[in-house]
């Protein structure tokens, strides 16, 4: 089968609306059942009745009979992180499948535009010049930001009309700039404190992440979210040809640049907070395809529920697999590697 065949007429896209009863279930149910047994993951174990009793317990604000240390790694350490494992995975599943449908590619992920390269450069500069989890975050967001400004910039150089594919081209471009960057960013580090710092923060990771940093980046990938799920039967548009969207009565520069917007500030704010965590918003879209269609009615909404579960699951395997904490992308990377040589294998190599 392949997941990107012939363009569709919009009329077929629409027709496209059945999703089996069961499969509705399960995506509404994994996240919930993940999100509760992420709690008994870790070096320190919990049990799934003291877990449920600790959760109660401060849900009503009752004082319940259980070790204050075990209230403590579940409502300090594990409750935020496994909220944001859950935020993020979600938002960039979803970024991934809204910029593969707009841009006509299936190898096009969240960092294609630049922002998670221009995002890792504030980071890293951040952590050169200071410790302060404040400036990391800011940072990271301002240049995942302008790392997408200077992509349209370019893409709109001498007579470029900022078309999907002068797009794709400049957000190369971009990329390799502030990979760059950050590659002078680590000559010059500290190698005995600052370098291991910036390395193991540019792999992705969830070690840190407290209730602090889910008040800061929560508002901006939900909006990311809640955006392109508006936009999600425009969608179905952008995929076409430019001139058969054109001919469906939309403006085609304005929703692509709207789309852009919001899968930056989902990028932007996942980037600032946890590193950089590849191949999910690459991955996840093809096998919700499976799962759902193509259509973005359907494929979003299955995204951020298997998105989520998948980058829970991802991290439970991450802080539970050895005594020292596993970088995300590793993980990711083994996982989504295996899988694009089975959709290799599948298609033929015969994208479309």
């Amino acid at each position: 089968m392949n997941l990107f065949s012939q363009k569709k007429s919009p009329d077929q896209i629409q027709s496209e609306y059945g999703i089996p009863f069961i499969i509705k279930i399960i995506l509404i149910a994994l996240p919930i059942i993940m999100f509760f047994i992420s709690f008994c993951f870790g070096r320190y174990g919990i049990s799934p009745q003291t877990v449920f009793e600790i959760l109660w317990s401060n849900a009503l604000n009752i004082k319940g009979e259980y070790d204050s240390t075990d209230a403590s790694v579940v409502m300090v350490l594990r409750f935020p992180r496994i909220l944001m494992c859950m935020l993020v995975g979600a938002g960039l599943s979803m970024s991934g499948a809204a910029l593969q449908g707009m841009f006509g590619n299936p190898l096009v992920s969240p960092q294609i535009l630049g922002v998670s390269a221009g995002a890792g450069f504030g980071a890293a500069l951040a952590i050169l010049i200071s410790s302060s989890v404040f400036l990391i975050q800011g940072l990271a967001i301002l240049f995942g930001i302008c790392a997408v400004a200077l992509t349209y910039a370019i893409s709109h150089i001498k007579g470029g009309n900022g078309s999907v594919y002068m797009l794709v081209l400049a957000g190369v471009i971009t990329s390799a700039f502030f990979e760059a960057l950050i590659s002078i960013i680590k000559y010059v580090a500290d190698p005995f404190s600052k370098l291991p710092t910036i390395t193991y923060w540019l792999m992705g990771s969830m070690a840190g992440v407290k209730w602090y940093d889910l008040k800061i980046v929560t508002p901006i990938i939900i909006l990311g979210i809640a955006g392109l799920l508006i936009m999600r039967w425009r969608l179905n548009i952008l995929s076409l040809d430019d001139d058969e969207a054109r001919s469906m009565g939309i403006n085609i520069k304005a929703s692509r640049m709207m789309v852009i917007a919001f899968c930056t500030l989902i990028t932007a704010a996942s980037v600032s907070v946890c590193g950089i965590v590849g191949w999910v918003g690459l991955v996840i879209p093809h096998i919700c395809r499976i799962i759902v269609g193509p259509n973005h009615k359907n494929l979003l909404p299955a995204c951020l529920s298997v998105g989520a579960v998948y980058l829970l699951m991802i991290d439970n395997l991450a802080r539970s697999l050895v005594s020292t904490e596993i970088p995300l992308s590793i993980l990711t990377a083994l996982v989504g590697a295996p899988f694009f040589a089975y959709l290799l294998k599948r298609s033929g190599g015969q994208w479309s």
